[in-house]
């Protein structure tokens, strides 16, 4: 099997993490409670699949507290490798663009765990906990609208590579899945010398063509897919910086998606792998899952 289009330079491996470091930069943006708007709620879910409680943010719509009957769309937003959940509301003005929308917008915490359940570590089930737990916990303890057509899910970098892999694995849940600057080709990235980088892939997916990384490999998922499966799927929002070292692997993972008939949406911006971008590229998803919400 020719895998020549998910190739990453070992070059290229040592600017992700340089990229990803960058971006955990100490940019933050305060928002402070005017009368209109609260800033993030800040939460921890006890979770038994992780065996310890798991911090997340919520940001609230505007009207959220002045019609008790009135349910809400949900809009999971993912962070990137070496980040935490609190970067999105920290390192954008998240707080600020959601207030033009009524979404309930959650971040949870996904460590360096590529949303995806370890190999190696018991308790770091980050796809199984965001799935069975997060999900649930969210619909219980908000007036969300429970519900595929209600709920959407991206992110950026290794966050991007999960938004999608949840849309492909869960097409039931999610109506639109997004990815910015995504980490699309992780699986088959090369191991590498033994980096800080080839370890968190190896420590989650196992070693090199095992059964773990096939089941996780979003090429892999999208050529498997039969035409009942495709129609099946939730729309794809992808993006990328065209001065990004990931373009290739993004480019590369649209093309398929066209050989395959995926309903989706590729757009290549100028841009670079940073917050800068993704604080631009935030405000258009959300305006493009508004449009997502408006159309049954």
């Amino acid at each position: 099997m020719q895998r020549n289009h998910q190739k990453i330079t070992f070059s290229s491996l040592i600017l992700l993490v340089a990229f990803t470091v960058l971006a955990s930069g100490q940019v933050r943006y305060t928002v402070k409670g005017d009368g209109n708007f609260a800033p993030p709620v800040e939460r921890k879910l006890a979770s038994k699949l992780m065996a310890r409680e798991m911090p997340y943010r919520v940001i609230l719509p505007p009207d959220y507290s002045k019609n008790k009957d009135q349910r809400f769309p949900v809009i999971y937003l993912l962070h990137g490798l070496t980040g935490h959940y609190n970067n999105w509301s920290d390192k954008t003005k998240l707080s600020i663009y959601a207030q033009k929308h009524k979404f309930i917008i959650v971040m949870p915490e996904g460590g360096d765990g590529w949303y995806s359940d370890s190999v190696s570590t018991a308790n770091d089930k980050y796809e199984s906990y965001i799935v069975k737990e997060l999900i649930p916990e969210i619909d219980k303890t908000y007036r969300s609208q429970a519900d595929r057509d209600h709920r959407v899910i991206a992110g950026l970098s290794m966050g991007g590579y999960g938004g999608l892999k949840f849309g492909i694995k869960y097409p039931e849940m999610f109506k639109l899945a997004g990815s910015f600057s995504g980490a699309l080709g992780v699986t088959s990235f090369p191991s590498g010398p033994d980096s800080a980088f080839s370890k968190t892939i190896n420590a989650v997916y196992g070693p090199a063509d095992s059964e773990n990384r096939k089941a996780n490999d979003l090429f892999g998922l999208i050529r498997a897919l039969t035409p009942e499966k495709t129609k099946a799927l939730p729309f794809f929002y992808v993006d990328c910086g065209t001065e990004d070292f990931l373009i290739q692997n993004n480019r590369d993972f649209m093309q398929l998606l066209v050989e395959k008939k995926v309903p989706h949406e590729f757009r290549q911006l100028p841009g670079a792998h940073n917050w800068e971008y993704w604080d631009k590229q935030v405000q258009e998803f959300l305006r493009v899952a508004d449009r997502s919400f408006s159309v049954k």
